[in-house]
């Protein structure tokens, strides 16, 4: 590691269910807007498989009866976006000081910086027709996030590999984003009411494993990005884990918010 690189935090997470997640991202993104730690890169899963609707995104579109049925959680993401199904994935997230120069700018070059990141953790696992898509696309009108691509999120011959979202506030940002690893991508189409059309949505997404023709555990999958991040943004990653303060702060996000029907019924 060259010792003028600044120092970011890495956790590897275990797997937990949505709630836990979702609080976790905005408990780590308070410490960060506090000065409480440094910024910090989170490697996770999910356990029960779960659907995360958008910040903004009516409850309507989801069946939940189909989604209690087959096991599966519910939560809503504090960020935009639309409905991801998180099963047989790798999620990352990023929360950093808005004064970084890693991250310094407008959102869209944030996202530019840290899609740098996803690419060159693609790159090593052997994707090599990986983009950042540059273009604005259409609106959305579906309510499946990897039917359309957003400006810097990861494309591989026209098809979304990696969705990503981002919130901001109290001089911090807090971005993360799903790297589906295997299975069929297609598999919310079921849990969205009305159900959307999983031949649509395979033709415009796909999965890692899909990419290589080999399936890519997790783990690889996380060194990956870890190694990928540090390359890409000239940063050291010092295994670590969350403060006291900080898994405070979630149990409370998760009780009174992510857990709570107010926030996830909320629209």
């Amino acid at each position: 590691m060259d010792p003028h690189f600044p120092v970011w935090r890495l956790i590897r997470f275990g797997p937990a269910d949505g709630p836990t997640q979702m609080a976790v991202d905005e408990a780590i993104w308070h410490g960060v807007a506090e000065g409480r730690v440094p910024p910090t890169l989170r490697l996770y899963a999910w356990e029960p498989p779960c659907l995360s609707l958008g910040r903004h995104q009516s409850a309507d579109e989801v069946d939940r009866d189909a989604l209690a049925a087959a096991g599966y959680g519910l939560v809503r993401r504090p960020t935009g976006g639309r409905a991801i199904l998180h099963i047989d994935e790798l999620t990352y997230s990023v929360a950093a000081p808005l004064t970084d120069p890693r991250v310094r700018g407008d959102v869209l070059t944030s996202c530019r910086r840290i899609s740098e990141g996803l690419l060159a953790a693609l790159t090593l696992l052997g994707v090599r027709d990986a983009v950042a898509q540059e273009q604005k696309p259409p609106a959305p009108t579906g309510p499946v996030c990897f039917e359309t691509p957003g400006e810097f999120e990861i494309v591989v011959d026209g098809r979304k590999l990696v969705g990503s979202a981002q919130m901001r506030g109290r001089g911090a940002l807090l971005q993360h984003g799903a790297l589906p690893l295997t299975g069929d991508i297609a598999r919310i189409c079921p849990f969205l009411n009305p159900p959307a059309d999983p031949v649509r949505v395979r033709a415009r997404a796909t999965t890692l494993a899909e990419v290589l023709g080999r399936d890519v555990s997790w783990e690889e999958a996380a060194q990956a990005v870890a190694e990928g991040f540090a390359r890409a943004m000239s940063i050291q990653l010092e295994l670590g884990e969350l403060t006291p303060w900080e898994v405070e702060t979630a149990r409370q996000l998760r009780q009174e918010k992510y857990a709570s029907d107010t926030w996830t019924f909320r629209t």
